[in-house]
């Protein structure tokens, strides 16, 4: 091997030999135990084995069948890593724990099956025409579905990138990464195949000095969402914030849905969930289900005194109580007494 071959192997490999070692420590190590640390290490992991695979066998045509075998099956998985990453940070209070268990659900067995009874050094065109396509259409899709979930970071980028907090940059830094990568994959036919690799570790190193040169650099990665990076809401932005977040509790009284969930009131709102839940916790002093129950309880008061139609239960349903116990305890603790008791006290 050439010196200038020994030099871009060294390169190309390093990004993946370390993106394993990065992987692995946020599966493994990294606190907090948080999912969004789960994924970001399936991410890097993925990603690093497919450009191993990528460096080595460019190197070295004669790579066993099996090496490349991994390689294709970890590339199937960085869509899926990639996506609920995301997920996991700009909807932290969304209530889809399972969701990611149902993508995988289904994704492993068909890769486990496909791996069973196709191998790919038995079934090498298989793979090269017909399988490998359907691995980068399916890393597409996420792709594509990852890009809806970023569209209001990158909206907040376009009007104001001076306010983006440091989780908002890694995570636009992240996102476009992984999107050149795939780009890179897919022209490799046109320029060189060991391209992918280069650009994996020259993308890892800038996302490293990204983190080093960072002023909290811990925001990034080894807190939760829920701390709100580095950036506090201005005051001039809650006033505003909390007037349009007054009106649209009013005019559309979302507090009536009983699956209301905080990412549902942020998109009203045209901002980001964990915005919205700084908003909450830091500057209205409460929690977003307090906020909705505190709304609930009001709209419950005037239907008790104004509404003889309805049992009590029924009025719980109408202003947005899941269940009548819900309702009882909840009215008990914000009103300081049961239904029955304020109506009565209120008629007399």
């Amino acid at each position: 091997m050439e010196v200038s071959s020994e030099l871009l192997f060294f390169f190309s490999a390093l990004g993946a030999f370390n993106g394993i070692l990065m992987g692995l420590y946020f599966l493994f190590y990294a606190k907090p135990r948080h999912k969004s640390n789960y994924f970001l290490g399936a991410l890097l992991l993925t990603l690093s084995i497919r450009i191993g695979k990528s460096v080595f066998f460019y190197f070295n045509d004669d790579l066993a069948g099996i090496y490349i075998h991994i390689g294709l099956i970890a590339c199937a998985l960085i869509g899926p890593a990639l996506y609920f990453y995301l997920k996991s940070v700009i909807v932290p209070e969304a209530p889809y724990p399972q969701e990611w268990k149902y993508h995988l659900g289904v994704l492993v067995p068909v890769l486990l099956l496909v791996s069973y009874f196709f191998p790919w050094q038995e079934y090498r065109p298989l793979w090269q025409y017909y399988i490998l396509d359907i691995i980068y259409m399916e890393w597409l899709g996420y792709l594509v579905a990852a890009g809806f979930l970023m569209a209001k970071v990158y909206r907040q980028f376009r009007q104001r990138p001076d306010k983006l907090n440091s989780v908002e940059i890694w995570l636009i830094s992240v996102f476009l990464g992984t999107v050149i990568i795939f780009i890179v994959y897919q022209s490799c036919a046109y320029t060189s195949y060991i391209t992918g690799a280069v650009s994996f570790t020259f993308i890892f190193y800038l996302l490293v000095l990204l983190i080093i040169f960072n002023k909290k650099k811990d925001v990034i990665l080894f807190k939760l969402p829920a701390k709100y990076g580095d950036k506090k809401i201005e005051a001039k932005e809650v006033s505003i914030l909390t007037k349009q977040l007054a009106a649209v509790m009013h005019e559309e009284k979302l507090y009536k849905n009983p699956s209301l969930k905080l990412p549902d009131v942020a998109q009203k709102l045209n901002i980001l969930p964990h915005r919205l839940s700084q908003l909450m916790n830091e500057n209205l002093g409460k929690s977003f289900s307090l906020f909705i129950n505190e709304y609930r309880v009001n709209e419950a008061k005037q239907q008790l005194l104004t509404n003889d139609n309805f049992t009590l239960e029924a009025i719980g349903y109408e202003c947005g109580f899941n269940s009548k116990s819900s309702f009882y305890a909840t009215f008990k603790k914000l009103a300081g007494t049961t239904p029955a008791k304020y109506k009565s006290q209120k008629a007399s």
